[in-house]
């Protein structure tokens, strides 16, 4: 079902996403033993770092050591870069997490072409018997552009219907080189959360908003 919530300022809406990630986590481990989440870069980062930890002190079974955490798309950077979602990852969050999480990490130091090869192996053989994996939570920005992961308006990616995982080299904003989930893999998420802050996103959201609650009506969306 689809439903959109609007927050007064950026602290509640990470306070009510924390707890929504710590609820599907608790969730996910009593039914199926562990809980798997796909996170994207951007702005979700420090709401997460700031919020989480707390949230999942407060919800009992939520616990990160029966986690499989992938990312949404990645910059084919050096870790320490400042525009690397996973090192933002592990610098602000993952670090304050007593028992972590496995993680699957993109290989930035590989070309794009076999960065997107080798981190979808790993993604597949992560989720044996399941084609295509089905990530109980995917946590997704949004520019002002209406680009989710590194899935651009107008992009020949948003064609793909064969890679879990491409990447591309002409990103149209910087840096270039990325890898990213492709809609076929997003598409399979039991649930995914499309988080936007800041005016400037506004009108985006606002066809966002429109565009689910015609898949609602339409019954493309459960």
């Amino acid at each position: 079902m689809a439903a959109v919530s609007v927050f007064p300022s950026p602290g509640e809406l990470g306070a009510a996403l924390a707890r929504s990630v710590a609820e599907a986590a608790a969730e996910a481990v009593a039914s199926g033993g562990r809980f798997t989440l796909g996170l994207s870069g951007g702005s979700l980062v420090q709401l997460l770092a700031r919020e989480l930890p707390p949230a999942l002190s407060a919800v009992a079974g939520s616990e990160p050591s029966r986690w499989l955490v992938a990312f949404c798309d990645e910059r084919l950077v050096p870790p320490e870069h400042p525009e690397s979602t996973g090192g933002a990852y592990r610098a602000q969050l993952l670090s304050q997490l007593a028992a972590p999480p496995q993680v699957l990490w993109v290989r930035s130091e590989l070309g794009p072409a076999e960065a997107a090869r080798e981190y979808e192996g790993r993604l597949r053989q992560a989720f044996p018997g399941e084609d295509p994996p089905q990530f109980d939570l995917l946590l997704l920005g949004v520019g002002p552009d209406g680009h989710t992961c590194s899935l651009f308006p107008g992009h020949a990616l948003l064609q793909e219907q064969n890679s879990l995982i491409s990447h591309l080299e002409d990103s149209p904003k910087p840096p270039p080189r990325r890898v990213t989930m492709t809609l076929p893999l997003l598409n399979a998420a039991k649930s995914v959360l499309l988080v936007a802050t800041g005016a400037a996103k506004a009108p985006v959201i606002k066809v966002w908003a429109e565009i689910l609650k015609f898949w609602a009506k339409s019954g493309i969306l459960g």
